[in-house]
């Protein structure tokens, strides 16, 4: 039973001619899947609506082949050849008394229309905002005509799919509509643009179109970004946008208002706190007599009573949070909010649609996997007849494998050498910015610990004898992975001799605090290319040590481009003083110089360096598996029916896909093998 506290967030909220049953809201993000993989999405957001979300959105939809976002995947609504598809989606959601929402957009500059090869169209000719050699045409009359039209036809289409939600979209600098409010990118000399009433004129033309085409049974809601975070640059919340909202107050049937670009609109925990937004979109109330819903990353209930109460928020907003747990308001609602696996805003989401695949989660493994596997967050198959297991070692691969058995019924032993759980994410949520990723450890150790079916050991470190002895016949280990120090990784094939007898540290020995107290300027190597050199290079900026972050890349952590960080980190490290030597190999080490090439050229420089921070690789902690591995014969006779590693220890890899491999171990003990294919249905 809930709490009455929160019986404020199970209140209907009416919006335009439709009701929602609660003020959990969905709000569209989009997950790799789209177009390509229909029943993927479709079972995705089903989960969802029968987790409690109220309202359930789809991803960006694009209108029209001029605005083909390939080889992102999105979803579609070209034609009513792409209604069935998002049937499915409304189908889904419906099924559990939920609302669908769809968004769509026609994406403008920001698309270079890779697969129709259209023309890019812009309220002004401008170069489209991506690399490509591609320029966008200015728009006249008779191409906003046709847009208006093309709105309107996708509002229709949408309406027949059976959607009861329906955006007008101008947000994350992404959209035709936003771009024609925008002065840098309207520069229009007739009556759309230069005055602001005039670069406001198709956004309330199409609103007018919407609302007349579908509005008598769906709801017309627009998305608006309130502030950019460019200053007088762009949209800010107490200038243009107030005057936006101030002046279509009460014409669309809801506001769905975020910050803009995407990169500030899904900040990771890093960077930035439950709620941040609030700052930006607090006024949004105060001038619409509207439902309002907003984001913020928002996990706990009581943050989500407070925004209802306070009158900044009706709906409560959420991608992330929905994705880490769908059944986050029904635990809610059951009076289990411990239960609730709460976003660690890692952005490993993001970088699923950022690499044109189908998205993952760190904290929800079943994520993008309810279709192909048939993995459900919340039910798993009960075994006929426990078998007992051992899993050694207590990092996120291990945690997770314990937990699916154990909640599929099966008798579980973990044991872990340390004397704590959590292993690498123990670590790494004690650097600078990342506390939230404790919370891996902490949801699976609260779920465990209150398993009569779980024994849990620390301090635990077993030999292959040992295993041999204990005669239990399923063990997973899971022991993990160590940072190399001799600088093999992308660039470097093979070890570095030079750096035998160099002052050289790993990540690990920076978690295990052996950089504390090193005096004299530090140089981090990063080939890793994604978090751990920036953070490294952190913490010894913050000890007052004199930092040079080298590369080969050619900026800061390339990756993190996938999850939205790249520009904060390197604009944090550029704050700290780090100076920062892209495009450079290590070439050799003597005298307290380290020697560094350029890739290209072969160049040499030679930096000061009494501590080289070597980030490049990891090695698996396979001591145990190949000890067991040598002694297989022996198996059978000591009751040993299968050995299987899992997570680092079998190929490191990120958090999130340790999590998977626990996940996916526990599910194959249970006999869940099943895996589908969309692009042959009709061989499947």
């Amino acid at each position: 039973m809930r709490d009455a506290s929160y019986d404020i967030l199970f209140e209907p909220v009416q919006i335009g001619p439709v009701q929602t049953r609660n003020r959990f809201y969905q709000v569209p993000h989009c997950t790799g899947m789209g177009h390509r993989y229909p029943r993927s999405e479709a079972a995705h957001r089903g989960i969802k609506a029968e987790g409690g979300w109220g309202v359930v959105s789809t991803q960006e939809t694009e209108i029209h082949p001029s605005s083909d976002l390939t080889p992102a995947n999105e979803a579609r609504l070209w034609d009513a050849k792409d209604i069935p598809a998002l049937k499915l989606v409304t189908e889904a959601v419906h099924r559990h008394g939920s609302l669908a929402a769809i968004q769509l957009a026609h994406n403008g500059l920001h698309v270079a229309n890779r697969y129709t090869r259209h023309t890019p169209f812009a309220p002004s000719a401008a170069v489209v905002d991506s690399d490509d050699p591609v320029q966008a045409r200015a728009m006249d009359k008779a191409d906003i005509k046709a847009f208006r039209r093309w709105h309107v036809d996708a509002a229709k289409r949408a309406k027949q799919a059976g959607f009861d939600i329906i955006y007008v979209y101008a947000g994350h600098d992404m959209t035709l509509l936003q771009h024609f409010l925008l002065e840098r990118h309207n520069q229009r000399t007739d009556e759309y643009g230069g005055s602001f009433e005039n670069r406001l004129r198709l956004f309330r033309e199409v609103l007018a179109d919407t609302k007349e085409a579908v509005g008598d049974s769906c709801a017309v809601a627009v998305r608006l970004a309130v502030d950019e975070l460019l200053g007088a640059e762009g949209l800010r919340h107490d200038v243009e946008a107030h005057d936006i909202i101030t002046a279509l107050a009460d014409e669309p049937d809801m506001w769905d208002v975020n910050l803009s670009d995407w990169s500030n609109d899904s900040q990771t925990s890093r960077f930035a706190k439950e709620g941040y937004q609030e700052d930006y979109t607090r006024f949004v109330k105060s001038v619409t007599r509207k439902p309002v819903v907003g984001v913020g990353r928002y996990t706990s209930p009581d943050t989500m009573v407070r925004l209802v109460k306070q009158g900044h928020l009706d709906l409560i907003g959420a991608a992330r949070p929905s994705i880490a747990d769908p059944f986050l308001p029904n635990k809610i609602n059951e009076g289990r909010v411990d239960d609730i696996r709460e976003c660690i805003g890692c952005n490993i989401c993001v970088s699923g649609d950022n690499t044109s695949v189908p998205m993952r989660c760190t904290q929800n493994p079943t994520t993008a996997e309810e279709w192909r596997r048939g993995w459900h967050p919340e039910v798993f198959t009960k075994s006929v007849k426990p078998e007992q297991h051992l899993v050694v070692g207590g990092g996120p691969a291990g945690l997770e494998a314990a937990l699916v058995l154990a909640k599929a019924g099966q008798e579980v032993i973990i044991a872990e050498a340390s004397p704590e759980w959590g292993g690498r994410v123990s670590l790494e949520s004690r650097l600078p910015g990342l506390a939230e990723w404790a919370r891996v450890r902490d949801w699976r150790l609260g779920q465990l610990q209150s398993m009569p079916n779980v024994e849990m050991y620390l301090e635990s470190h077993l030999t292959a004898d040992d295993i041999l002895e204990y005669g239990i016949a399923n063990v997973a280990l899971a022991t993990g992975a160590t940072w190399r120090s001799d600088g093999t990784g992308r660039a470097h094939r093979r070890p570095l001799g030079f750096l035998a007898d160099a002052p050289v540290l790993t990540p690990d020995d920076v978690m295990h605090g052996k950089l504390a107290g090193r005096e004299g300027p530090i140089v981090v190597f990063d080939d890793d290319r994604f978090y751990m050199a920036s953070v490294v290079a952190e913490v010894a900026a913050a000890q007052g040590n004199k930092v040079t972050f080298v590369t080969p890349a050619a900026v800061v952590a390339p990756w993190s481009d996938h999850t939205l960080e790249q520009g904060r980190i390197q604009q944090r490290l550029i704050r700290l003083g780090v100076e920062i030597v892209p495009l450079h190999n290590l070439a050799g080490y003597a005298e307290r110089q380290l020697g560094v090439e350029c890739v290209y050229s072969g160049a040499l420089r030679k930096l000061a360096c009494d501590t080289l921070v070597s980030v490049t690789s990891r090695s698996p902690n396979e001591a145990l598996w190949q000890a067991l591995k040598a002694r297989e014969s022996a198996w059978a006779a000591a009751g040993i029916e299968n050995v299987k590693t899992l997570g680092d220890c079998h190929a490191p890899g990120l958090i999130a896909a340790a999590i998977y491999a626990g996940h996916a171990y526990g599910r194959a003990a249970m006999g869940e093998g099943r895996v589908l294919r969309e692009d042959r249905m009709l061989a499947d």
